[in-house]
């Protein structure tokens, strides 16, 4: 087994966005609903580690509060003292499908601060990987503003903040949320210090972003890498994609440490996404990158949970992560893995094939 980290606060599962339900806000002929992005998605994959024991094989872990020095390595000062005002005044829209209320802000800090101490815990030794159970999300906020539920940018901070205090050279980014890492690509748009690499749908949040030609600019021309993925998609293309794209990337840039942006919201039970994928799949694709952080890094994967918003699937999905990063012999039941394998379009298609091939002749193409 290997010595995981899980890093949680239940102060995190506090954060309170309102009744947004799918829609930014209820009015007209939206009936008012729960939010899309909850608690208990996060709060049922704690429990269900609890639940099969996986939970005691595991180091825990409580992040702080991220310090404003560090939240000011992305974001801009004016963003942190609007978000901490309408915190404070109970209400406010820190950007598009970015409600918050009451305590949001110190909430926000702590949900950064639950990545941050998650990758210090890889870097000094304490742990071999770690998984950071952060709410709320943060790959779509972006330096002045948040965006698609997220309020803070969780990975840009703790890189930043790592890279700040360890000598760490070079970090690589793998976003396997189906929505695009924009606010991640934004943090490290001119910098060759970060590898971003985004597999998403293609086009489907934020709108207009996240296309093949976003490359990065200046010294990070190059080192910003969008896969945008045709809709449908299932469990071969994604392993496919992971093959021939973005290990390779991984393996060309040698990174000092992998970070995974783990969103749940292409699994096949996802109200948001509209791909095919099962717990078992995001059980390989986390040891294949165990793989190569093995080869690269002396193992060090670092796993911060974004977004997925299926109440009943996302903890069969984040099981099946933190059990393959711990190395546990404890599995958990998932009544629906077998049969989502088992739908149509989950083999490799033609078309998404001659897509990873255009992806893949871009690159070469970039690196000549």
């Amino acid at each position: 087994m290997r010595k995981t980290a899980f890093v949680n606060h239940e102060h995190c599962f506090w954060h309170d966005g309102g009744p947004c339900s799918v829609f930014a806000e209820p009015g007209g002929h939206v009936q008012p609903a729960g939010a899309a992005e909850h608690p208990e998605t996060k709060r049922r994959l704690r429990n269900l580690l609890e639940v099969t024991g996986l939970m005691d094989q595991l180091t825990l872990l409580k992040g702080e509060l991220a310090e404003e020095q560090d939240l000011l390595r992305f974001h801009s000062q004016d963003y942190i003292e609007r978000l901490e005002a309408m915190s404070e005044a109970g209400y406010g829209q820190a950007g598009e499908f970015a409600p918050l209320r009451k305590d949001s802000y110190l909430i926000a800090r702590r949900s950064a601060g639950q990545a941050i101490t998650a990758m210090e815990a890889v870097l000094t030794g304490q742990c071999d990987n770690a998984y950071a159970l952060c709410r709320p999300p943060g790959h779509h906020a972006e330096r002045d503003r948040g965006r698609g539920f997220c309020l803070l940018g969780n990975i840009p901070i703790a890189i930043m903040t790592m890279m700040a205090r360890y000598d760490v050279k070079r970090v690589a980014v793998v976003d396997w949320d189906v929505h695009h890492g924009n606010g991640t690509q934004q943090a490290f748009w001119e910098r060759d210090d970060v590898l971003s690499i985004s597999l998403h749908h293609d086009n489907n949040y934020p709108l207009n972003s996240g296309g093949v030609e976003e490359r990065g600019e200046g010294p990070g021309y190059g080192f910003n890498i969008n896969i945008p993925l045709p809709p449908g998609c299932g469990i071969g293309a994604y392993l496919h994609c992971l093959d021939e794209v973005v290990i390779p990337a991984l393996k060309r840039y040698r990174p000092d440490v992998i970070v995974v942006a783990s969103g749940y919201d292409a699994s096949a039970m996802d109200p948001l996404g509209c791909m095919l994928l099962n717990s078992d799949t995001y059980a390989v694709m986390t040891e294949r990158l165990l793989s190569v952080s093995d080869e690269l890094c002396n193992g060090r994967l670092v796993i911060v949970h974004e977004g997925g918003y299926s109440e009943g699937y996302v903890p069969f999905c984040g099981h099946a992560v933190i059990q393959t990063l711990a190395g546990s012999h404890i599995r958990c039941d998932d009544p629906a893995c077998d049969e989502i394998a088992q739908w149509g379009g989950q083999a490799l298609q033609p078309h998404q094939a001659s897509f990873v091939e255009r992806i893949k002749g871009s690159l070469i193409e970039l690196n000549n």
